[in-house]
């Protein structure tokens, strides 16, 4: 059986998606890898020093939901998905044979 992890789509050209164990270390990675490469001249000084703040205070989820509302970025964020692993893949005949497409 898989684990749960959570992900998020980005939607830009091109789109990424990233993977974390959880939703609070997702937004630190959205906010490091997404918000924090941001240029800082890109930026109204307000905004730029609102996002600073909330990356120096560590609050990841409020500097994503700022970079999403200033750029309009589609972020689609996935609390809990299924990773599937290799290890499991063997078991897949039998599980097959369980499905609605091969019990009627």
């Amino acid at each position: 059986m898989g684990a749960v992890v959570a992900c998020a789509l980005v939607r830009d050209d091109p789109p990424r998606v990233f993977v974390a164990e959880d939703l609070d270390t997702l937004n630190w990675v959205l906010a490091c890898q997404l918000v924090a490469t941001t240029p800082g001249s890109a930026l109204p000084a307000g905004e730029r020093d609102a996002l600073r703040r909330a990356l120096r205070e560590q609050r990841w989820g409020d500097a994503v939901f700022a970079f999403i509302a200033r750029t309009g970025i589609a972020v689609d964020v996935y609390e809990s998905t299924e990773l599937h692993l290799a290890a499991d893949a063997p078991i897949g005949p039998l599980e097959l044979q369980l499905t609605p497409l091969f019990t009627s």
